[in-house]
């Protein structure tokens, strides 16, 4: 059917219709029932189980990696709050881990988490691990050929504290990390991708990268919602400080 025949009052009406309302409700808080209304309608989660992607969080790596030419085959790549592991599918997808092409290069996938992460084809992941541990380090360097990476992925969060502010200060936090994550195992001429939560503290996280990145941009992918304060820092062409 082509919606585009209809009258535009019969296509909104239609539209409304054909919006989910999910079943057993009873029980459930507002905030509760307003998150699997979204859920139901959202066209990146119905999309992501089409693709059998983990999450629906796979979009906004996807988008990132295709306009900005990241994740190469034959890459070695970190992924860093890998939990439940989207975004280690589209890295194993595209730097060849598998050896799916016996053509290209084959690359590496090593995720890390706190959280226990379901074994994937192509990755290794580091469960009930650190990111800021130096043993998790000393682990890295031991998994990674030549115990460096050409790509480090980050989509970790802290817990959700109910203080906005605390939060975002937190992430931030956890994002600089990686800037001494960076120094160990990143490859000159590497790339980070980092999700940060906007406010007062992200402009002292876009300063700390560009002190080590040749080019460092701020990103919304289409698939951040868009009453979330979720952004991305992406930063390219790394130089180790001497």
């Amino acid at each position: 059917m082509q919606y585009s025949s209809f009258p535009k009052r019969y296509l909104h009406t239609t539209l409304a219709f054909m919006k989910k309302i999910p079943h057993n409700l009873k029980g459930k808080t507002t905030s509760d029932q307003n998150w699997l209304v979204r859920q139901l309608n959202d066209p990146y989660v119905k999309a992501s189980r089409v693709h059998n992607y983990r999450c629906r969080s796979a979009f906004k790596l996807l988008e990132i990696v295709d306009k900005y030419s990241l994740l190469k085959p034959g890459d070695n790549v970190i992924d860093c709050g890998a939990a439940p592991g989207a975004w280690s599918q589209i890295a194993v997808q595209r730097v060849n881990s598998t050896g799916a092409n016996a053509e290209l290069p084959r690359g590496t996938v090593i995720g890390i988490d706190l959280l226990n992460i379901a074994p994937l084809d192509g990755a290794h992941f580091l469960s009930s691990h650190d990111v800021t541990d130096p043993f998790t380090h000393a682990r890295l360097q031991d998994l990674l050929p030549n115990a460096k990476a050409d790509v480090i992925l980050s989509d970790m969060a802290p817990n959700a504290s109910g203080c906005k502010d605390m939060d975002k200060e937190k992430l931030i936090t956890m994002c600089l990390t990686l800037i001494d994550l960076s120094e160990k195992i990143l490859k000159p001429g590497g790339s980070l991708v980092c999700k940060y939560w906007d406010g007062f503290l992200a402009q002292t996280l876009q300063n700390r990268l560009s002190a080590v990145f040749g080019s460092v941009r701020s990103l919304k992918p289409k698939a951040s919602r868009k009453e979330s304060a979720e952004k991305y820092f992406l930063g390219q062409m790394y130089k180790r400080i001497k």
